[in-house]
């Protein structure tokens, strides 16, 4: 058993049903308008399992179990998604069995727990403590107590920190009164109800791929041991509930009264100003009851702020454009000043000015780069190579510089803490999808930080008597004509999926510098020690490379460049993306005619591409 202590009362509520062994918890009730009380807790976990002299107390499957039974290992290495894992929890998505089953979820957490102990070099026994947030997915219960229950196998102490945001975990981790070793989110972001995920938090940051890569090895043989019956269920999991997200709010709202350091209202420096939220029936609605309105907002007119994991209004997500055009229609509506919309987990946001402009995309990192250089001068800001010249150029008219690296969050964000410890001050990370992380917030992807920072040059602009709202600060960023995006599925077994995806994406560059495809120029993207398409770093400590991607630039028989195309393996799905920005309308058509006739056709990829969404496009 474990032994729990509390500092506050009314913490642990395990609300247990005991059935053939397996322990149920209820998860916490989804937020509503109203108080909470602080939480701190300590419990010291026994020891799980049978014995081993080789595991330290846990059964392990005997050696080559996986190579022989390697079909079923693979399917628990197939969910990794890059540093994350992802799978379909939920029957529904026609050809997509589910395969992030309980026994899936437990196995890897189990070995999260082990491989945490393993880097932090923590003694069998002693205490390691682990915090866990989910989204309001409806395979959230379910999963969530596979997942308790790994980790108690491992001998973690539990935090149930219920209906949460990706960020908010992480910064459970930094926390006073919280300070956990370690947390996992239960989400799979903006994608479709069926899916669930895992994202995993150091004190460090977020797991790298090759992290996720070592975990779900160790996770693939435990599964064969289980299926085949090797390996005792280990004692039920002890879980403390406790309630992370009031003081993670009681942070922002911090940050964002210190900053403003309102003249005449300091505790409520945002009042008079109107927002509207779109939380997409996600994680994000506590951003307008507990950081917004106790700040002194009015935020009339909100969308979809109460959890739903059927998204039944739209998909969470600052790329869609539903969820765009609702916002813009609210704050139309309403006369607000700002519109705020949320991905499912709030590690991703956009935002909706005055004007009913959407400032996504290319952006809102012109957005989030015109505050952070004003603030930095100088500082290098990294994105993903789908960026636009348009963006370098309104960069470098701001004073600063522009590295383009590999498509990722998680590689947007290692590179800009490679650049800071190599000497090159960076201070802002940011994919086009979204996803923003800064020097001076531990280098977290924030959807809620990153509307901070908006939100408090918004008021400073108003203070100040500047005229027009925030997306007056990038009315000079040239964009392209043209932006589209089309899809390759890969044809044939999923196992097969990754290797395929790398042999097209290979050939793409192979056929460029073989002069087999004229007119088309690798471009290095960056001036950071970065080159082929920024796949290849050419300094001392490159970063493990996840997924293969290459941008090249396309040139008429004049030499003028036309535009520019992205070649992408996904890393969540097993498809080839083909991002094109055109300079001169109808260039995207040019260039995806060219692509289909001189390569996907003239290589033979198209014999495992499924090709016809570029066939239609070109018609």
């Amino acid at each position: 058993m474990a032994t729990v202590t509390t500092s506050s009362p009314a913490t642990l509520q395990s609300c247990k049903h005991a059935s053939h062994g397996v322990v149920r918890y209820c998860s916490p009730l989804p937020w509503r308008r109203r108080s909470y009380s602080q939480v701190s807790t300590r419990a010291t976990a026994s020891s799980h399992g049978q014995p081993s002299a080789t595991t330290g107390g846990r059964v392990e499957a005997p050696v080559g179990i996986a190579a022989e039974a390697g079909e079923e290992g693979d399917s628990i290495r197939r969910l990794q998604n890059g540093p994350d894992v992802r799978g379909v929890a939920l029957e529904g998505e026609k050809g997509r069995p589910v395969d992030l089953t309980p026994l899936a979820v437990e196995v890897v957490a189990e070995s999260f727990g082990e491989w945490l102990r393993e880097e932090l070099q923590r003694p069998e026994g002693e205490e390691l403590r682990v915090s866990v947030g989910c989204d309001p997915r409806l395979s959230g219960a379910r999963l969530s107590a596979a997942l308790f229950a790994g980790l108690a196998r491992a001998g973690c102490s539990v935090f149930d920190m219920g209906l949460a945001t990706t960020p908010a975990c992480f910064m459970s981790t930094i926390l006073p009164r919280f300070n956990y070793d370690a947390s996992i989110m239960m989400t799979a972001s903006h994608l479709p109800y069926t899916r669930n995920g895992l994202k995993f938090f150091t004190k460090r940051g977020g797991l790298t791929s090759v992290d996720v890569e070592k975990i779900c090895n160790r996770a693939a043989q435990k599964y064969v041991a289980r299926k085949m019956g090797l390996g005792s269920r280990g004692t039920p999991p002890v879980v403390m509930r406790v309630d992370l997200m009031s003081a993670y709010s009681q942070h922002l709202r911090d940050i964002i009264k210190q900053r403003v350091a309102h003249p005449t209202h300091y505790d409520t420096p945002l009042k008079g100003f109107k927002v509207i939220v779109n939380a997409g029936n996600g994680c994000g609605g506590f951003f307008t009851w507990d950081v917004l309105e106790k700040l002194g907002a009015d935020t009339t007119g909100s969308l979809h702020l109460e959890p739903d994991g059927m998204f039944p209004n739209q998909m969470p997500n600052p790329e869609d454009a539903t969820a765009m055009s609702l916002t813009r229609d609210a704050v139309l509506a309403h006369g607000a000043d700002l519109g705020v919309v949320f991905d499912t987990d709030v590690d991703r946001s956009g935002v909706v000015d005055d004007t009913g402009a959407a400032i996504n995309g290319d952006r809102l990192i012109a957005l989030m780069s015109a505050i952070v250089l004003d603030e930095h001068p100088g500082t290098m800001v990294v994105t993903d190579a789908r960026a636009s010249d348009g963006l370098t150029r309104f960069i470098a008219s701001r004073g600063g510089h522009h590295c383009l690296y590999r498509v990722g969050y998680r590689n947007v964000i290692d590179k800009g803490v490679q650049l800071n410890n190599d000497g090159v001050e960076t201070h802002l990370m940011m994919e086009t999808t979204g996803h923003g992380a800064l020097k001076e917030n531990y280098f977290l992807d924030d959807g809620a930080y990153m509307v901070v920072k908006i939100v408090i040059e918004m008021v400073r602009m108003k203070l100040a008597g500047l005229e027009g709202g925030v997306g007056s600060l990038i009315m000079d960023l040239e964009e392209p004509a043209e932006s589209v995006l089309l899809r390759m599925n890969i044809l044939g077994e999923p196992k097969h999926a990754k290797q395929r995806g790398t042999m097209a994406v290979e050939a793409f560059k192979n056929y460029i510098q073989e002069d087999k495809l004229s007119g088309w120029v690798l471009d290095d993207c960056g001036d950071c020690s970065v080159g082929e398409g920024c796949l290849v770093d050419t300094n001392d400590h490159p970063i493990d490379v996840d997924a293969y991607m290459y941008r090249a630039k396309f040139y008429n028989e004049n030499m003028r460049p036309l535009g520019m195309v992205h070649v992408r393996q996904s890393v969540h799905n097993p498809n080839i993306a083909l991002n094109m920005q055109s300079y001169l309308p109808g260039g995207c058509k040019s260039m995806a005619r060219d692509l289909h006739e001189r390569f996907l056709l003239a290589s033979g990829v198209n014999e495992f591409l499924d090709t016809r969404e570029v066939e239609k496009f070109v018609k």
